[in-house]
């Protein structure tokens, strides 16, 4: 009798195991060959070096830490604590998320913000936001905030570079983060209603053709630049993806694709002003 007990409770356990084991995921696919290559020329980009002053400028914010700043000197020693008065731009970042779609071309995952947020609101970005003490590096912020703008676990994105930063039309400085999505099937988006309308995406390479785009020229600071703006239909639903996004998008691709755009760019590097007030933006 305890011998029939010991074969039936046997039995049990084995197929407990392979119920468990028929339940488990299957092993995220290894990424394709386009994806390992483009990991691997990602990794070397290096951005273009800031000239002197920028240089500077990048250092001291870097250097003025919460406790103690990388250079050894406590916050209350660095130049900005001692010129309260000057204008030092917060940190921010967002995650160029790429994956292979269906006819093995490169896409990237963008949202359309909430028409209830009080800036930027109805428009077109990429996910990221700004940086938290708690950040490692603005990898770890752009990945970060994806998870809580649109669902897209952290783990599913492989981080293979940083690009230059950007200045954006609120004074942010904004580092474009390059990840690879090898597994789309994985990501199942959840948009945060209180910040994203929809999630969709759209093939790079659109952002270094001159194709349903357009462009408006500005002025700021006696600088003169052009706004592109890129018409995009997805879904039956159409999109305007310009300004600060349509800006990273173009220089994204140019690094991918390793050539530039087949229209003018004209983006010049604007030198953040020194003292602004809470009214101070790019027009």
């Amino acid at each position: 009798m305890i011998s029939v007990l010991r074969r039936i409770s046997a039995s049990a356990s084995a197929s407990r195991f392979l119920n468990l084991m028929s339940s488990s995921p299957p092993p995220p696919p290894p990424p394709s060959q386009r994806l390992a290559a483009l990991a691997q020329q990602l990794r070397l980009y290096k951005p273009p070096p800031p000239d002197s002053e920028d240089a500077e400028e990048e250092r001291i914010e870097e250097a003025a830490g919460k406790v103690v700043s990388q250079v050894g000197f406590p916050e209350s020693a660095t130049p900005i604590a001692g010129d309260p008065g000057r204008f030092t731009p917060k940190r921010a970042a967002v995650l160029i998320c790429l994956f292979e779609g269906d006819d093995g071309e490169l896409r990237v995952i963008l949202t359309k913000r909430s028409s209830r947020l009080s800036t930027h609101s109805g428009e077109v970005s990429l996910p990221g936001g700004k940086a938290e003490e708690g950040d490692k590096d603005d990898g770890d912020t752009a990945t970060r905030e994806a998870n809580e703008e649109i669902g897209l676990d952290p783990s599913l994105v492989n981080v293979v570079t940083v690009l230059e930063p950007f200045l954006s039309k609120h004074l942010l400085r904004v580092i474009p983060v390059i990840g690879i999505l090898t597994d789309k099937k994985a990501f199942k988006p959840i948009p945060n209603p209180a910040e994203v309308e929809a999630v969709f995406d759209a093939p790079l390479e659109m952002f270094i053709k001159d194709e349903n785009r357009r462009d408006e020229e500005r002025e700021w600071l006696g600088n003169k630049y052009i706004i592109h703006f890129f018409d995009y239909e997805a879904g039956n639903k159409k999109y305007l993806i310009w300004g600060l996004t349509a800006g990273i998008l173009i220089r994204a691709a140019s690094v991918v694709y390793e050539r530039p755009p087949a229209f003018l760019e004209q983006s010049p590097k604007f030198r953040v002003p020194r003292m602004v007030n809470e009214d101070t933006v790019m027009p």
